[in-house]
């Protein structure tokens, strides 16, 4: 009998309710008016500048809830539990029209999403693969296909809720395609270990 077997993959951790209601609606109301800088490919994103959990008690708050997240996350990446700090938090205001460009986050190792306000559908998060090298490129897609785990080039991520937390690689490719609903309100961050041992040979970092 054959056996399909899934090598090597992506770990996505999805976290319901993540951040208790009264601390969404304290990050709403606080940096809500502190997001003013523009975002490069579009013109009804804008961004706070890049925060530390020490600039605000409310961040501080967040990263209590989001660190041992991380470390829980951080043993699929790495086989162990390891001490996480979380190098840079941002919010992200994406108002009607809006969309995040396909991106990843350098200098990092795990990054993640918490949504604050409600997400329209049509402008969940979107993972792709990355972009192929120099090679040429052949497809089977057209309408007899079907797309499944090991052909897709992208995952629509689930319709999250206020408080929700996603977990991802920070090499993942990801965007948010226009959003016809109300404003989107996210807190995005990353996050480093304090060290790597590679059987002796050991990388600290610092944040």
């Amino acid at each position: 009998m054959s056996e399909v077997i899934g090598l090597f993959p992506t770990p996505l951790m999805r976290i319901p309710g993540a951040l208790q209601p009264s601390l969404v609606k304290g990050l709403v109301e606080h940096f809500s008016t502190q997001a003013w800088l523009a975002n490069n490919s579009s013109g009804n994103l804008s961004h706070t500048t890049m925060l530390k959990p020490s600039d605000s008690p409310l961040l501080v708050a967040a990263a209590t809830a989001i660190t041992p997240l991380l470390s829980e996350f951080g043993a699929l990446l790495f086989g162990e539990r390891l001490p996480w700090s979380l190098k840079e938090m941002w919010v992200n205001l994406l108002d009607t029209g809006g969309r995040q460009a396909m991106h990843n986050h350098a200098n990092s190792f795990i990054s993640g999403v918490a949504y604050l306000t409600p997400t329209h559908s049509d402008s969940r998060t979107v993972f792709m693969k990355s972009p192929g090298g120099k090679d040429f490129s052949f497809k089977n897609d057209h309408a007899g296909s079907v797309t499944g785990p090991y052909n897709a080039e992208k995952w629509i991520s689930p319709q999250p809720e206020p408080g929700d937390i996603v977990l991802f690689p920070s090499y993942l490719m990801h965007a948010v395609p226009p959003n016809p609903g109300a404003r989107r309100i996210t807190l995005a961050f990353n996050a480093i270990p304090t060290r790597l041992d590679s059987w002796g040979y050991k990388i600290a970092f610092s944040g």
